[in-house]
């Protein structure tokens, strides 16, 4: 978890959107969700998972120390507008992405039920300010060593089963998990919002990178959403183009795209 100084992002900054960083002059573009944002001290907060050769070089970073490019807010800001009662879904890092998300709901007036979901207890990240946004909150690890055992789309349906019914249901976590959710708000016909974050590289839809099959067309994640209607995602589709890249990406890879811009 890190508070990057950037004045003219927090300033815009709005739950569901992204910003796009280089820790250094020749390194590559990597995208993060905005997990939250200070106005009055022009922060914006960004919560990493160290997984390949950009994130180790940022996690080196410390209080003090600069990055060369912090580019944002990208994407579209999620729709809450009307919503009375709703239930958000995260797993893993997506909780934070899911964080900013609640708070803007709790503090509308919307009641707010939250089912977070880790691999074990020592992957929890953000339970207490989830706390603090959220009418009800459900902890889920897979192996139980935490909270209650089991998959966040389990919890979710015993909330649907016992009876409560929300206005919309907002799931942000690995792709698996998304799709897991839509198969238990479909049947029931719970609008479902997903949010997408595939591979980026430029942030304004030219390199195509992360380009998805939302009802039968291609989209971009990076303008066209990062949030879209679950039910529409291919997400067959986007968990094998994401699959590609997973051996590639562990490696650390220049920017060419500026050096030839240059």
């Amino acid at each position: 978890m890190m508070d990057i100084y950037a004045p003219q992002v927090a300033k815009k900054a709005q739950a569901g959107q992204f910003i796009i960083l280089r820790v250094d002059d020749d390194g590559e573009r990597i995208p993060l969700t905005v997990a939250g944002f200070d106005r009055n001290n022009g922060t914006v907060k960004i919560i990493f998972q160290i997984v390949g050769a950009t994130t180790s070089l940022l996690n080196t970073k410390n209080a003090g120390d600069c990055i060369a490019d912090f580019v944002g807010p990208l994407g579209c800001a999620t729709r809450t507008d009307g919503l009375k009662k709703v239930c958000i879904v995260g797993g893993g890092v997506g909780c934070a992405i899911a964080l900013p998300l609640a708070q803007k709901l709790h503090n509308a007036g919307a009641e707010v039920h939250s089912i977070i979901g880790f691999r074990n207890r020592d992957l929890i990240i953000l339970e207490e300010e989830f706390k603090l946004c959220s009418d009800k909150l459900s902890v889920m690890t897979d192996d139980g060593s935490y909270g209650r055992k089991g998959f966040v789309t389990a919890e979710l349906q015993k909330l649907i089963n016992d009876g409560e019914k929300y206005d919309e249901v907002f799931a942000i976590g690995p792709l698996v998990m998304m799709r897991s959710v839509v198969s238990v708000t479909k049947p029931q016909e719970v609008p479902t919002t997903v949010s997408m974050n595939p591979i980026m590289i430029d942030g304004t839809g030219m390199c195509g990178g992360c380009r998805l099959t939302v009802d039968g067309k291609v989209k971009f994640a990076c303008v066209d959403g990062p949030d879209f209607n679950g039910f529409e995602v291919d997400f067959d589709e986007a968990i094998a183009r994401s699959a590609m890249y997973k051996e590639f990406e562990t490696r650390a890879h220049n920017c060419n795209l500026y050096k030839e811009v240059n």
